[in-house]
């Protein structure tokens, strides 16, 4: 090669040269120079990859915090077996609509929702006929305390002579599940989880 060069003759000689800086140039362009970003780049994903890092160990550290509460969750309240929820539901609610005064008109069968892990809900309709006061303490006092009962839906108007309120009442309550069954589910669950 250099005696191939030295043959040329000066005016060959920058042409070549020229030639080969014009190559070296695209070919920096083309290859080098885009890559010039992916420094920057990698300290970004470097830096999002140690924030989640950073968020996951927070929540490992919290987690005897939250199998404390787990455990607490699941020994909260007292345990109505599958079969009795529903009279449970209707006696809290008959007792508490004597309490407060407030008419009793209608009850459709409660519905049984179990997709949670802990708890089995179960859903009553009501209608109900009563004083804005006697409603108002009804429903405080249903929702108050360890029922763990709450009200998902209420429509309202004023009865014929307009003197109370005719109310449409949808409430669920919470059971906790059976124990062993609900901790089944969570062994279950963290295994699913695990593969």
């Amino acid at each position: 090669m250099k005696k191939y060069f030295e043959q040329l003759r000066p005016l060959e000689r920058r042409l070549v040269v020229g030639v080969a800086v014009v190559l070296l140039i695209v070919l920096n362009w083309m290859f080098i120079w885009p890559h010039f970003s992916d420094w920057s780049n990698y300290r970004g994903r470097l830096n999002r990859a140690d924030t989640k890092l950073g968020n996951y160990r927070a929540a490992v550290a919290q987690m005897p915090e939250l199998q404390k509460q787990v455990k607490a969750f699941e020994s909260a309240g007292e345990f109505v077996t599958l079969e009795d929820q529903g009279v449970d539901f209707m006696r809290t609610i008959q007792t508490q609509s004597s309490r407060s005064g407030v008419a009793l008109q209608n009850a459709s069968r409660p519905t049984t929702q179990t997709n949670d892990v802990f708890f089995v809900e179960q859903v009553q309709n009501i209608n109900v006929l009563a004083t804005e006061e006697q409603l108002v303490d009804f429903l405080y006092k249903l929702g108050s305390g360890s029922s763990m009962i709450r009200v998902l839906d209420l429509e309202m108007q004023p009865d014929p002579p307009h003197q109370k309120l005719s109310a449409n009442i949808r409430l669920m309550a919470s059971y906790q599940k059976n124990p062993a069954l609900a901790s089944a589910a969570k062994t279950a669950t963290a295994k699913a989880k695990a593969k």
